[in-house]
């Protein structure tokens, strides 16, 4: 019997496989032998390779022999000349709808995953899964059924064997259990959520400790897990109303994808409630896109993934996990919150007026200061209210508008000091390639996309402390600032002042010290979200031009490393040399005249004159 003549419930899985990994190819291809509903009908190396494959088979995929492509999301991360993993998901999906897309990562990444759903993708999961598992999942995903690894979980969800899915008849009605089963589901997803948001509640709280914080952050990734879990046992049609135009007809359990509107109000929503945004978009409207999608509608897709994964990261915590203070460390950690979701919205909506306003990518960099100025402006005056006024020495004082007028001073010390704005401003708005250690990559490659996502939360994050600092030099020990905004533990007039010291010498060290060093060594430091609070980093980036430039104290700081470097491996070689002379005198020359007691104290003295503390 061919295959054309198999019924549908028989056929057999065909499956392509598109990754650069020839071991991989062939092990995956070995290993889905044993399974007689699986068959591996392609393995190619490259996106062009399997686009060039498919054209020359269409037949073949328009009569269900190929049912699931397998591609590796890091698809091209070593050639960027080549289709990334992302963009060939994109192409297969507006090429070729009926061919779904299951997207491979050898690494668990929220934001790889999040990207991997609204490239178009009907699957995603790591590489390293167990074999039964992902067998589970190539067929529930081949049948046309979704399957998103749950990113914050190390534990795969349980799954059966799916059969095909058998064509829905028009004229069938939902089955009687549909709306039990519904109501049970939602039921169960309200008390999940409320549970979830005691969670976050708890882990919002200061106090706690950091073996507190793991088991409370544990438990918010498996009532994720769980949440999850609910929304797949429990899935059900969309059950028609009366006023539905075709009521009574079965919809597909895909959830259809928001409008563009929706799009944009999806954020301003979550921050309006403080729930959790979830990743869980459907790639249901891409998989109907056609290849001239415009920028604007790709722009956003790309928008809404790191923004989604930064609200993910701000639901934990906030402490500075740095050696170095921030103006932001006064607040309550309700009120930073608060704060840096007011920068990403503020941000999102900058990004919205400059679509609009036509700026070409060239335009930019000379815009550069006055967009961060106005983003600085606006989230100033949201923040606090453009109608905030205090009483100071018996007198009325506007707020907002004292604070405005420390403009010059906060772009100079902190604006114009955040790195990677305008690179990051072309991604986001033209698709257009971010340097990775001086590597172009294009929008959708994880590399790209890892680097848009630090870059996202530097900015907001220095923005936040640039919203603080012309507070602190004017209102810092107002007894209604102090009530409303900032931490217990610095209220005192004596914890504000020496908070406020800790700042100035820390600019001052940038200044004079650790700037002129990140310059010398080509790099950026900058902050990151993590679990654990706010965390630092570095980023590799030329910086000649601002090298030369330097002068001064700055320019001493640079030849001083270099002597340093130049001079301390002989220094050590040095003092490691006499080291074991004074070692050689102590034990073989007068330690024999003091017995083994006496040679073992001198050896210990000789040891203790070698230790690295002492050549440090």
């Amino acid at each position: 019997m061919s295959v054309e003549a198999q019924p549908a419930a028989s056929r057999p899985y065909g499956l392509m496989i598109i990754d650069e990994d020839p071991v991989f190819r062939l092990g995956l291809q070995v290993w889905l032998e044993r399974y007689a509903d699986l068959s591996m009908v392609a393995a190619v190396e490259t996106g062009e390779a399997a686009l060039h494959w498919l054209a020359e088979n269409l037949e073949r995929v328009e009569n269900l022999e190929i049912s699931l492509a397998i591609l590796d999301i890091e698809l091209g991360r070593s050639h960027p000349d080549r289709i990334q993993g992302l963009t060939l998901c994109q192409r297969l999906k507006a090429d070729y709808p009926t061919l779904q897309v299951l997207i491979l990562s050898a690494t668990a990444e929220p934001l790889l995953g999040a990207a991997a759903q609204q490239a178009g993708a009907a699957g995603y999961c790591p590489k390293n899964i167990e074999p039964e598992n992902l067998a589970n999942i190539l067929r529930r995903v081949a049948s046309g059924r979704s399957f998103f690894w749950n990113l914050t979980s190390a534990t795969p969800p349980a799954l059966t064997p799916t059969p095909p899915a058998l064509p829905s008849s028009p004229s069938l009605s939902p089955a009687p259990l549909a709306y039990f089963r519904r109501s049970l589901r939602q039921s169960s997803l309200q008390q999940i959520d409320a549970t979830l948001a005691t969670v976050n509640a708890q882990l919002r709280r200061p106090e706690l400790s950091l073996v507190d914080r793991a088991i409370l952050a544990g438990r918010q990734r498996e009532l994720r897990v769980a949440r999850k879990l609910m929304g797949w046992m429990w899935a059900t049609p969309s059950l028609p109303t009366e006023n539905t135009p075709g009521a009574g007809r079965i919809i597909s359990d895909r959830t259809t994808a928001p409008t563009e509107r929706q799009t944009d109000n999806r954020l301003d929503a979550s921050l309006a409630s403080g729930s959790d945004l979830s990743l869980d978009r459907s790639p249901s409207a891409l998989e109907t896109a056609s290849s001239s999608e415009n920028a604007l509608v790709r722009s956003r897709r790309l928008q809404s993934v790191l923004f989604d994964t930064v609200l993910e990261k701000l639901q934990s915590s906030l402490d500075n996990g740095t050696e170095t203070p921030m103006e932001i460390d006064i607040l309550r950690e309700e009120k930073k919150r608060e704060l840096l979701y007011l920068v990403l919205r503020q941000l999102e909506n900058s990004l919205g007026e400059l679509h609009h306003s036509a700026v070409q990518p060239e335009q930019l960099e000379s815009k550069r200061s006055t967009i961060l100025l106005d983003l600085w402006q606006a989230v100033t005056t949201e923040f606090f209210g453009k109608y905030y006024t205090l009483t100071v020495d018996q007198a009325s004082v506007e707020v907002v508008a004292t604070l405005l007028e420390d403009a010059a001073i906060v772009q100079l010390e902190i604006l114009n000091k955040i790195p990677g704005v305008v690179e990051l401003l072309k991604h986001l708005l033209f698709q257009m390639p971010l340097a990775v250690d001086s590597v172009p990559y294009a929008p959708g490659n994880p590399e790209a996309l890892g680097r848009a996502g630090i870059l996202t939360e530097n900015l907001i994050i220095q923005l936040a402390n640039a919203v603080l600092q012309p507070l602190l030099n004017r209102f810092a020990s107002v007894e209604g600032i102090k009530q409303a905004l900032y931490s217990r533990k610095l209220l005192s007039n004596r914890e504000i002042e020496r908070f406020r010291n800790d700042l100035s010498w820390k600019y001052r060290l940038e200044k004079y010290f650790r700037e002129p060093q990140n310059i010398f060594e080509s790099q950026y430091a900058i902050y990151v979200l993590s679990w654990k609070g706010i965390q630092k980093t570095s980023i590799y980036a030329p910086r000649n031009p601002e090298l030369e430039e330097l002068s001064g104290i700055q320019l001493a700081v640079t030849l001083a490393l270099e002597t340093r470097d130049a001079i301390a491996p002989r220094l050590r070689s040095v003092v490691s040399l006499v080291g074991n002379g004074v070692i050689y005198v102590l034990t073989e020359v007068v330690g024999r005249g003091l017995g083994l007691i006496g040679r073992g104290i001198l050896k210990g003295l000789g040891n203790a004159w070698q230790d690295p503390r002492f050549k440090r």
